[in-house]
């Protein structure tokens, strides 16, 4: 059976891929492009309740971008995803308390679509490009990229190969691994320094009332630790399950759903590893399977009241007697001096003294924290362009690349990538 062809394929159908394949079907003729993804349906943040920031440097790997030229592409990539812009008030009482500890509170433009309703999103999003010609091959797994004097192309199951004349590689965090096998393979020079672990925090919507202002409000502290990822209204803490352990994120389901009252954010270090220890990605996962070691094959949770009288928290510290609310990700309550690092513990606790100054009621006793949330998404190639092309005809893109830390700068990465290739082809 002769191999499939096409122009472009491009591996993973997240925020990237899609970016990059509707700046792609703009010219005319559209070339022939193949999107492939081992998932069902589109990953990445759109899968999930899809936040979106439209305010650079939110979702921009600031060393890959300036401020110019993400605000070049932020319109476009606010045309496909039609965003519906939240509301902000008070803006201004809130930056006075916090630059008062000094702590910046960043003013962005955001739009929240809810877990509930992303798969319409992206149902419309490609209905869209399968109008203009892209295929789909969903429930495919990528197990190769190649780009040498044979040609350039992938191999699909380890069985099939697609020929094309360009492949951007978009796989996002999930994609850590597979994205990290590719570049040794392409011998890819890469950076793997940097990680960002943190906690995610849960309480209840009087707790932590700066939502009803300001949806997901970015604060920056000191030490590098900032929010990520605010959620409210029908607001839940979920698992995210790797091969050999799992992660806390959050997600929420947009207004049309009741509120359950709860409001749910995480708070992350950025910590920058030197010699001898380069690796976040091992880091990462080491920190990973320790808490889930501990935590009997689940993360950990415990109330901010225990944390601060030095004492675990057991099952009896979650009943409906004590504290107002019980955990929506009921994983195994325990102590978290015993799988955070202290240096890390002692700057995020820091960090949310500050923040209950500044929203007084986020550290009543009630309010659990959940470990671990980590971030894997510095896993950055040495670019040969601005257009992120990493070999003659493979291009990287989305935050598993590096280019990106969110939905609206995965998706400029994919445009800028797919900007390249349009000039490289043209």
């Amino acid at each position: 059976m002769p191999p499939r062809t096409c122009d472009i394929v491009i591996v993973g159908t997240g925020p990237a891929g899609l970016g990059a394949a509707f700046r792609l079907t703009e010219r005319t003729p559209a070339p022939a492009i193949i999107m492939v993804d081992r998932e069902r349906v589109s990953s990445g943040g759109l899968l999930n309740d899809c936040k979106q920031n439209y305010t650079f440097p939110i979702g921009f790997a600031t060393d890959s971008w300036t401020k110019e030229e993400a605000e070049r592409l932020l319109p476009r990539v606010e045309n496909c995803l039609k965003p519906e812009i939240k509301e902000k008030r008070h803006l201004s009482i809130y930056r006075r308390r916090a630059e008062r500890l000094g702590v910046t509170l960043l003013d962005v433009r955001q739009a929240h679509v809810g877990t509930d309703r992303s798969r319409d999103l992206i149902r419309r999003l490609v209905t869209e490009l399968e109008a203009r010609g892209v295929a789909f091959l969903l429930s495919r797994e990528v197990t190769d990229v190649f780009d040498g004097p044979d040609g350039v192309g992938i191999v699909i199951d380890g069985t099939e190969t697609v020929r094309a004349r360009k492949v951007i590689v978009a796989p996002g965090r999930k994609g850590f691994d597979f994205l990290q096998e590719i570049m040794e393979r392409l011998s890819v020079p890469y950076i793997d320094n940097i990680v960002d672990v943190g906690v995610r925090i849960e309480t209840t919507l009087s707790n932590y009332p700066i939502v009803n202002d300001y949806y997901d409000p970015k604060f920056l502290f000191p030490g590098g630790v900032r929010t990520f990822c605010t959620n409210s209204g029908h607001a839940r803490v979920v698992l995210e399950k790797y091969q050999k352990f799992s992660l806390v994120n959050g997600h929420a389901l947009s207004t049309a759903q009741a509120s359950n009252d709860l409001v749910n954010f995480a708070l992350l270090k950025t910590i920058g590893l030197k010699d001898p220890v380069r690796s976040g990605h091992q880091m990462a996962v080491y920190l990973a399977r320790l808490a889930n070691e501990i935590g009997g094959g689940r993360p950990l949770m415990q109330r901010v009241g225990d944390f601060r009288m030095g004492k675990r928290s057991t099952l009896e510290t979650f009943n409906d007697d004590l504290y107002a609310f019980p955990p929506s990700c009921p994983v195994t309550a325990g102590d978290l001096g015993l799988a955070v690092p202290a240096k890390i513990m002692r700057t995020i606790w820091a960090a949310l003294k500050k923040l209950d100054t500044i929203v007084p009621g986020v550290l009543h006793p009630s309010t659990i924290m959940y470990y671990p949330e980590i971030k894997m998404y510095a896993n950055k190639p040495a670019f040969l362009d601005g257009h992120f092309r990493v070999s003659g005809n493979v291009y990287m893109a989305g935050d598993g690349a590096g280019t990106s830390r969110g939905i609206t700068g995965a998706w400029a990465s994919g445009i800028r990538a797919a900007e390249g290739i349009m000039e490289a082809i043209r």
